[in-house]
């Protein structure tokens, strides 16, 4: 197998099948998988991936029991993933599934495609969350003397052998920063490409509620930038 695409699924009943059916516009060749997890949904998430995968030939379906955090249902699905290449995006249709076949392009017509962490970087979304990522970008960048920008875009992808040599990985959304910091430790070559992220089609942010949530999200990722720094 090639590339295995994990596509972490909290409470996403209205957007799976939209998903599915992207994919399957998509796919074209036989060495892609994509592992679909439902990540303690309490909706009908599983129920539908059930019925689904039975139909699409490049699909699987792990369920989480219970939801322990966004990075611990990507976590989940990378256990049992068989690629050489590993991605995950997100399954709220805000990214088009179709930009992970832009970043295996992207792999495989580069020279040194072992040593690459492809990442997305978001176009089209309100000021407001530009705003809020921009400063997320600078406190990160300064407090980790690292370049690191728009760090939760998707979607991501890397090679095998960097994702299995890291330790102590996060359950929550933390990873994104984690992986993206942990790239540039390990001297992978960076490459970013401009996505599309336009609003939900279905159902609502599991995090972006409310100014007291990202408030919330900004203190988890200092503290978790706090804990990262002093280990490393």
């Amino acid at each position: 197998m090639k590339l295995s695409i994990v596509v972490p699924c909290y409470n996403e009943e209205q957007n799976i099948p939209l998903i599915f059916d992207r994919f399957c516009q998509i796919i074209q060749r036989d060495d892609i998988e994509v592992i679909f997890v439902n990540n303690g949904s309490t909706d009908q998430s599983q129920a539908i991936l059930e019925k689904l995968c039975c139909k699409y030939s490049f699909s699987k379906v792990h369920h989480v029991q219970k939801n322990i955090g966004y990075g611990h249902g990507i976590k989940s699905g990378l256990q049992i993933a068989s690629g050489d290449y590993l991605a995950y995006t997100h399954a709220d249709m805000q990214t088009d599934p179709k930009d992970l076949l832009l970043a295996l392009k992207i792999i495989e017509d580069h020279e040194n495609p072992n040593n690459i962490f492809v990442k997305g970087e978001r176009k089209g979304r309100p000021l407001f969350d530009q705003f809020f990522t921009i400063g997320m970008s600078l406190f990160e960048t300064c407090y980790l003397k690292t370049l690191l920008w728009d760090i939760n875009a998707q979607p991501n992808l890397f090679h095998r052998s960097f994702y299995e040599n890291l330790h102590d990985i996060p359950d929550d959304f933390s990873l994104d920063l984690f992986l993206l910091y942990n790239a540039f430790l390990t001297k992978q070559k960076l490459i970013r490409f401009e996505v599309v992220f336009p609003k939900r089609i279905h159902g609502t942010s599991k995090w972006n509620t409310s100014f007291s949530a990202k408030w919330r999200f900004i203190k988890r990722t200092i503290q978790f930038s706090r804990e990262m720094k002093s280990n490393i």
